[in-house]
Order: C-alpha cells, then structure tokens, then sequence
C-alpha cells in the first residue's frame, strides 16, 4: 500500500477490533502514527539512492549526538548506577552497534547509488555442501586492527552461486521505488540497540516505513529514540510509540499495517498469530491464524556451548571459564543469545579441573541485579527442578549429574542468570559429532551455538571440524566467540536457522541486521582467537588466531571494559585516533 489515505478509511474497521483496555484517545494516536507512516512511503521511494545515503548520515549524526545520553539512560533504566563496572555493556549494545549499523548500510547504499555491487571487493568461496559463503567481516582497515583475530562469514542457502549472491544483494535497495508498504515494529525489551536496528532493516532490507512499539521496559529509551531518529521522523519514515499488550494488539490488527517484526518470545508470537485460549487452538486445528498479514521474529532459545576437550593450559581454563560466564551473565542473562548449556565431554582428563573453573568465575562475575520482568520466577522455576544447584550469589549453577534429568533445563530458555551443564561421551571427532546432535536434538530453538576448541584440536580434526561446524543447525554460531560477537557485527546477519514456520515457529523467522543486504542466508559464522594477547603470539599459541585484545572488553571478569566500551563509542562517534590511543592503553590493563 502506498496510498496516504488507505488506513483513514480503515480506521472504522480497526477500531471494531481494537481489544479491551486501550481508549479512544490512544486508538487515535495510533491511527494517526499509521497514516502518518502512509504518507512517508510516498517521500521514501521518491528518495534516489544518493539521498538517502545523505539521510543515513544525518541520522548517524544525530545518533552520534545521543549516544552518552543514550548509554547513561539505559545504564540507569537497569540500576548499573555509578561506576558499576559492567556499565559498559550499554555502550556497546546500544549506541557502538547502531553506529556500527549505519556506517554499513551507508557503504551499502552508497555502493548501489554509484553502479557498484555491494560485494565488489569482497571474498565470496565455497564452505561445506557447495554453499556460498561471504566473508562478511572485517571489511575495514580498523576492524582488522581493532577486532584482530575475529573473522565473520556468512553462509548462504545451498543452491545459491556466488553470481547469485552478487545478483541478489541489495535486496530491496535495488528497487528503491518499489514501496513494502507500513511495518510494525514490535521492539524488545532488554537490549536498547534491538528495536532501532529493526527500523533499519525495515526501512532498507524491505522498503517499509516502520511503527515502532517500543516495549515498556524501555520507555525511558523513547526521548532518546526520538531524538536520535530524528531525521526519519520529520519527513513520516518513523513513528515510535509506547504501549503495552492492548497496543500490540490492537496494531498487530491494524488494516493499515503490512507486516509485523517481532523480537520476543514465542508465547508472545503465538498469541500475536494464533490467538489465546480455545479459540487460538481452533484456529491451529482449522489451520486459520488470527494474523492476516506476514512476520517475522527473532525469539530466542537455548544456546549450547559446546567444549572440545584437547590439552589446554591452566591460563586456557581460566580464560575460557569466564568466557564462558560472559556469554550467560552479559545483561544479568537477560538475552536471546545467552549461552544456558556447557556441554562437556564425560571423557575428557581436564573436565574437573575446567568445572573448578567455571564454577570460580560464575562466583566472582560482579554482582547485579535481576532487572528483566519474569526473570525472578523463571529462576525459582530453575531452582524447583534442580533443588541441589549451586546458589552463587545472585545466580544459579545447575550440573547435571548421574541421573538427573537434563529436560527442563535443555527445553526452557530461562532469560536469567541460570547456567548449566552436560556431558557427553567421547573425545576427538567423536564428540565433536556427538555434541552437535546433542545440541541440535536436545536443545530447544536454533538461534546460536558457541564452540571452544584450542588450535591443536582443530588442525588435528581438519575437515572433520568444518563438516561438524556445517551440521550445527544454528542461525549464528561462534568459534572461540560468542555469538553476541555476531549480533553487533552489521554485516553479519541474526535470525534463526532457516526452516521455522508459524505452525512451529522455533527461534524465529527471517533475518535481520545484515547490512550488506544479501539474499537466501542460511547462517552467519563467527571465529575468534582461542588465547588472548599476548598468549596469542605466535611463538605461545601454537597455530592459533593472533589478536592484540588482552581480555576483551565484553568480558564481565574485564577490569577496564566500562571505559573501553565507552572509549570504542567514541572512536566510532568521532574518529578520534588520541582517543583511541587513550582506550587501547585502558584496554592493555583489562
């Protein structure tokens, strides 16, 4: 739909729909958010390409103009008042990834406005299965220095060639006169930076201008949004409102709106396409969702951390343990992509002394507090099935022991400070094969995988190693990272593994990010360096990745990773080489 007065001769018919608790006054705010929207799609798709690569620096300055307001606000919003050491988070999940996000679709864009392919001078070859796979990252001389040792590849759907690839990038950017009509956003509630990039995707990947409901946890956000997107508001591109469930609802109902994107969970999805109740089990007998109109979602699940055993170093556990503790306690566990499961191998010589570890740094992470709605009784529901965890401050540590049942643990994403672990049996190729099944099998949802592996087991798996990676049925896995390296990497992209429908919907459906705008992705991969610097030298690490990252700064054991967050930030503000200077030194001592 392009017409600006579509949804005012929808109105009536919204307004019958509209649910129980949401006023008149609120039904005609969001009307005229909705019609506001129609009338943008008009000035979008009259926009060359150069303009609106003109637009995203505009926005990018704004956002830029935001970004201390935007870091402190949330900081706040999640009581990490202060110098609270892991402040920092905000840093890099908000303001760091928008900034990140634009400059890439600015290249993008900018690409496309000139004749050039947005995979002109990029690496496209095969991975396992005659995919084709694009080395997405690093794409800049300072991302290599900055990042070194962190490479990203994205992999598209079997079938697709690297002319294919090449053909279909740019997706809708490649018919910018083409409108997708108004989309809702449906944002999230727990990473600041979630809902905006989604306006992006939107507004680029599909040629839609976008309502964004932003969740009420982060209402205190909105002044911030507002000003940060400016520029897409003035001229009707972007309308951000706030709301709870009557709101949702009564948008996700609206005639005027041609898509809905969420990023929740999947009680939240089923509710949006099937209803509650009797009713919505009718309609998945009758096979007659409520929702006539498409989505996509992201919706979480629960992430593996599979650990290849191999011969590791007492600084290699050390490391990794905490490795291991960032990518659950990152955000108090309150993320999508925190990892829940460690699976380990039942024969693996290290396997105590590596639990000894982990249990040592979930004890010492810095404490904070459990902020997310619901987490309290999704712990208590954690504690109910596993009465002999280890209580460690304000988080759990299940281990999963000779007869106990691994169920509830493996199929609930507990959004909270809860870690477990697995075994499996095995060493080598063999457990590598069977902790892909297991997590592939056992586990609920498909939206990330981590794997450690030291660099001598890898060379001595070789093919065996790149075969397992390809059976990982995972949107984003890591290797030696962590997924959430992924999700702020914008030319990488997020989404579940392809396959998931609205009948069984998973981790979710669609991708977004992906600022290189490619088409048919199957997956995104990670890979980092398994020692730190300066253990990842070449004399000390044995074939590994070299890095010059001493911890990095994600990590919640990081002494300096508040100030090098921010400090990163800035760099990525103003490019600022002193500042930069400044940040490295702090980041020496982390």
């Amino acid at each position: 739909m392009t017409s600006a007065t579509t949804p005012h001769s929808a109105v009536k018919t919204a307004e019958k729909s509209a649910v129980s608790g949401l006023g008149d006054g609120e039904r005609e705010r969001l009307d005229a958010a909705v019609a506001d929207l129609h009338a943008g799609t008009s000035v979008w798709t009259a926009l060359t390409l150069a303009q609106r690569a003109t637009l995203l620096r505009a926005v990018r300055a704004s956002v830029a103009a935001v970004a201390e307001d935007w870091a402190t606000t949330a900081a706040a919003s999640k009581s990490l008042e202060g110098r609270h050491p892991l402040r920092g988070e905000e840093w890099l999940s908000g303001p760091y990834s928008v900034l990140g996000a634009l400059d890439a679709y600015i290249e993008t864009v900018s690409r496309l406005a000139s004749g050039t392919n947005p995979l002109e001078g990029v690496r496209i070859d095969r991975a396992p299965g005659g995919r084709t796979r694009v080395h997405a990252f690093p794409l800049t001389g300072i991302d290599r220095f900055l990042l070194s040792g962190f490479t990203g590849e994205v992999w598209l759907e079997p079938g697709v060639t690297p002319n294919g690839a090449r053909a279909g990038a740019g997706l809708a950017q490649r018919t910018p006169q083409v409108s997708g009509g108004v989309g809702l956003v449906l944002g999230a509630g727990n990473i600041t930076s979630i809902p905006v990039l989604d306006v992006l995707y939107e507004l680029l990947a599909h040629n839609r201008t976008a309502l964004l409901k932003v969740n009420p946890t982060q209402d205190a956000l909105v002044p911030v949004y507002k000003r940060a997107f400016a520029p897409l508001i003035e001229i009707g591109l972007l309308r951000i409102v706030r709301g709870g469930p009557a709101a949702g609802a009564y948008l996700t109902g609206h005639p005027g709106l041609s898509h809905v994107h969420i990023t929740g969970s999947a009680a939240t999805f089923d509710a949006i396409v099937w209803g509650t109740g009797a009713a919505a089990k009718r309609r998945r007998r009758e096979g007659r969702p409520q929702l006539k109109k498409p989505i996509t979602a992201e919706l979480g699940g629960v992430s593996p951390i599979i650990v290849v055993p191999g011969e590791w170093t007492d600084a290699d556990i050390t490391y990794q343990a905490e490795h291991i503790v960032t990518m659950r306690l990152q955000n108090g566990g309150h993320n999508c992509i925190a990892g829940q499961v460690v699976i380990l191998s039942s024969d693996w010589a290290q396997a105590d002394a590596f639990r000894a570890a982990l249990r040592r740094a979930y004890a010492k992470a810095p404490e904070r507090p459990v902020w997310y709605p619901g987490s309290p009784s999704r712990m208590q529901q954690a504690a109910d099935a596993y009465p002999e965890a280890l209580v460690l401050g304000d988080r759990l540590l299940v281990e999963i022991g000779h007869g106990e049942d691994p169920e509830a643990l493996q199929r609930t994403e507990y959004f909270a400070p809860v870690l477990g672990v697995v075994t499996v049996p095995g060493t080598g190729q063999e457990f590598l094969d069977a902790a892909v099944a297991h997590a592939n099998e056992k586990l609920q949802g498909t939206l990330g995988a981590n794997l450690l592996i030291d660099p001598a087991t890898e060379r001595a798996l070789g093919t065996g190693f790149e075969r397992a990676v390809a059976n990982l049925r995972y949107g984003s896995i890591a290797i030696n990272g962590w997924t959430a390296f992924g999700f702020i990497t914008p030319t990488m992209t997020w989404g579940a593994f392809p396959g998931s429908t609205i009948d069984d919907v998973g981790s979710g459906i669609g991708v977004v990010h992906n600022a290189l705008l490619l088409d048919r992705v199957e997956r995104s991969v990670i890979r980092g360096p398994f020692r730190p610097f300066p253990r990842s030298l070449p004399v000390a690490n044995g074939g590994g990745r070299l890095t010059i990252l001493p911890k990095p700064p994600w990590f919640v054991s990081a002494r300096t990773g508040a100030e090098v967050s921010e400090g990163l930030t800035r760099f990525r503000v103003d490019g600022r080489m002193l500042g930069l200077a400044q940040t490295l030194l702090k980041a020496l001592r982390a």
